[in-house]
């Protein structure tokens, strides 16, 4: 609980929003591994966990602490879109970049609105 508030704190996040991501990227286990090879509680891949300053994406404070902070890089680059910044994290932010909206892949789609569901808002257009 204090680890999620403490980055919410740091990044400006909803402390509810890190959980949510957590919970849908890792079932909060620090030491899941996707078949992608995205890495820890935040699941970070290797290249993004590096451009947040992850050393060990398996320590779950470093994890969350990069997951956040990626999260408002994501909400700035996106003009606080929360559906197309949550996109960004699943899918990458370059496929959201080049289409404008989230994209046509049932996993990301599924992903946004498990995750707007848990924070109670409706789901994307």
């Amino acid at each position: 609980g204090p680890l999620f508030e403490r980055a919410a704190s740091a990044y400006r996040l909803d402390p509810s929003l890190l959980r949510a991501v957590a919970r849908q990227e890792s079932a909060f286990k620090p030491c899941a591994v996707s078949r992608a090879g995205a890495m820890g509680l935040m699941q970070l891949m290797p290249e993004t966990a590096w451009l947040m300053g992850v050393e060990d994406p398996f320590d779950a404070e470093q994890s969350v602490f990069g997951g956040a902070r990626f999260l408002r890089f994501l909400l700035d680059r996106f003009d606080n879109d929360l559906a197309l910044a949550l996109s960004a994290y699943n899918a990458g932010p370059a496929r959201v970049d080049r289409l404008g909206a989230i994209p046509a892949i049932p996993e990301t789609q599924s992903y946004v609105a498990a995750i707007l569901r848990a924070l109670g808002k409706p789901p994307p257009e």
